[in-house]
């Protein structure tokens, strides 16, 4: 009788299938974008199996799914490619399934894009119209480098008025970097540490004050989340409930913030160009280069692990290799010399 009821008491006790990827995502230490990415995808695949349990799949459905998401849905090539990911990730770290087809599929091949690029003007233009912490933020993505992420995570702590430096931590790939800090934002920091030291004290005095840490430094240092150098740069107005566990903090600024402050500003400095935050570091690697700084400084102020990532600004200058300047240009100049050189009797 016991040889019958104790498998199933241990399939009773074993995890569902998304937390068990849920698990696994954390203990790899992926970011939250890539394990929402991931369990999105896991569930598209699910549902469109007809809720099937994948280990019941094979190279067939995978193959028919990837297909339905390029020709049915028309989704782009790296979208494709992400839910190839979620895949590989699902059967091989989670459910633990040795498939060699599904490591060897083909995936879609991305097109090579210019990144969009404002000039100098247009940035001059575009920060003008923001204000208060907007500005601040802007200037930080311009003026630093920092992704939007890396902006709004910023701590206290990592922000060095002394060396006149921003550290950026766990920027992508988990990789930590140094990138300068603008004379003209150190006023307008001091202003904000101010703000966000006061916001502080209120929740020191509700008996709240704790920031989320990574990883496992709140068990480590149990009173490290209440010290004024965790703290966010930006932090949110409100407290709200953190749902990995039940606590209530006060988190950094939502992005949406400013996604929508950028989007007025555009609209305000009458620019046509799609402008994000990225926008804004597509524009200070690509000023960088303009203004004659090596292409190596700018890889590491940008965080790229190879050079080649960084080299797409050179293109969007159009120097790849050298200058190149359209012969139109040059047709006066050309006609000119070629009337010089012409006899006068031939002319006549």
């Amino acid at each position: 009788m016991s040889d019958i009821t104790e498998p199933e008491t241990l399939r009773e006790q074993k995890p569902r299938l998304l937390q068990q990827v849920h698990a696994a995502i954390r203990r790899l230490h992926y970011s939250r974008r890539t394990e929402e990415a991931y369990v999105h995808w896991i569930k598209r695949f699910i549902f469109w199996s007809g809720k099937r349990h994948p280990a019941e799949l094979g190279q067939a459905e995978v193959s028919a799914f990837l297909s339905h998401l390029a020709v049915d849905l028309n989704v782009a090539a790296a979208t494709q490619n992400q839910a190839l990911s979620a895949l590989l990730f699902l059967y091989g770290q989670v459910l633990g399934l040795d498939l060699p087809w599904l490591e060897g599929m083909v995936r879609a091949k991305r097109p090579v894009r210019l990144p969009v690029v404002l000039s100098p003007g247009e940035v001059s233009a575009l920060l003008a119209q923001l204000d208060g912490v907007h500005a601040l933020m802007g200037g930080i993505l311009y003026g630093c480098g920092l992704r939007l992420m890396e902006c709004l995570r910023l701590r206290v702590k990592d922000v060095d008025f002394a060396y006149r430096q921003i550290l950026v931590r766990d920027g992508k790939g988990e990789k930590d970097r140094v990138t300068m800090m603008p004379e003209r934002l150190v006023q307008a920091l001091h202003a904000q540490f101010g703000t966000a030291k006061r916001l502080h004290a209120i929740d020191l005095r509700e008996g709240y004050g704790e920031v989320h840490l990574p990883y496992a430094l709140a068990r480590k240092y149990p009173r490290a989340g209440y010290e004024w150098g965790w703290q966010y740069v930006f932090p949110s107005k409100n407290r709200s409930l953190d749902p990995e566990d039940g606590v209530i903090r006060r988190h950094h600024l939502d992005e949406s913030v400013l996604a929508r402050a950028l989007k007025q500003a555009t609209r305000d400095a009458g620019i046509v160009k799609r402008v994000s935050a990225h926008v804004l570091r597509h524009s200070f690697a690509t000023h960088l280069l303009q203004d004659g700084y090596d292409i190596r400084t700018v890889q590491e102020l940008l965080g790229h692990s190879d050079v080649s990532t960084t080299m797409i600004y050179t293109h969007v200058l159009n120097k790849g290799g050298r200058g190149v300047k359209s012969p139109l240009d040059r047709v006066e100049q050309r006609r000119a010399a070629y009337v010089a050189s012409v006899p006068a009797t031939a002319a006549s």
